[in-house]
């Protein structure tokens, strides 16, 4: 059986690189504006709880009379080419290298925000090969088949014979459902308790990364 992760929220908190970044963006502020950097920092956070994460940075330039689209671009690109500091769930780090060379990534996003989230996490070298979706043009981000494709393909292999382990059900289950893979989703992080359309959930679920290889093994033995 194919093997097949999704990154944010599945094997590391995302939560995590959000506020690495809003610290970026309170430094620059520091520097650029004069800002205190932990009044900044709790301004964007609070914002993030009550708005979601699309408008904290017009609010905070707002609240300080200083909204430009200039303005805002550049506190996006400073959050989205800052070294984040971020770390891998030990339970998470134990299966890929348990794993080592014998899994994939699949994963969405900015290509350059998702590289250096892998790079920060050090986690590349566990991997047969790395998709980052918007690499292939957004339109091939899930719920598109077009990665697990490209899998398929590599390992000459059916579509009941990928696994593929996501946090999302709005987008990383329901095509990969159709086709009769394996879905198995993580209840950590934002989706956690997010209840998901008919047919859109994962045919398993586990509390967290560490309840996975227990049911991988169920599952193999399943096969055999």
């Amino acid at each position: 059986m194919i093997l097949i992760f999704d990154l944010d929220d599945t094997l590391y908190e995302e939560i995590t690189y959000v506020k690495s970044g809003f610290l970026e963006v309170s430094k620059y502020a520091n520097k650029k504006y004069g800002f205190n950097i932990d009044s900044s920092l709790n301004y964007m956070n609070n914002t993030l709880e009550m708005l979601g994460r699309g408008k904290v940075f017009d609010e905070f330039l707002k609240s300080k009379n200083l909204f430009t689209q200039k303005r805002l671009k550049k506190f996006i690109s400073t959050y989205r080419n800052h070294k984040p500091k971020i770390s891998i769930f030990e339970e998470s780090k134990k299966i890929l290298k348990k794993r080592s060379k014998q899994i994939y990534l699949v994963t969405d996003g900015n290509k350059i925000v998702q590289a250096n989230k892998i790079k920060a996490l050090c986690i590349e070298q566990f991997f047969k090969k790395i998709f980052i979706t918007h690499r292939y043009g957004i339109h091939h981000s899930k719920p598109s088949l077009y990665c697990f494709e490209l899998i398929k393909k590599k390992e000459k292999c059916d579509w009941k014979d990928l696994i593929y382990i996501g946090d999302n059900p709005e987008k990383d289950f329901i095509n990969l459902n159709i086709k009769g893979a394996t879905t198995i989703r993580v209840l950590t992080g934002a989706h956690s308790k997010k209840k998901a359309k008919k047919g859109y959930d994962a045919k398993y679920k586990i509390k967290n990364i560490g309840d996975l290889e227990p049911l991988i093994n169920k599952l193999i033995t399943k096969k055999e």
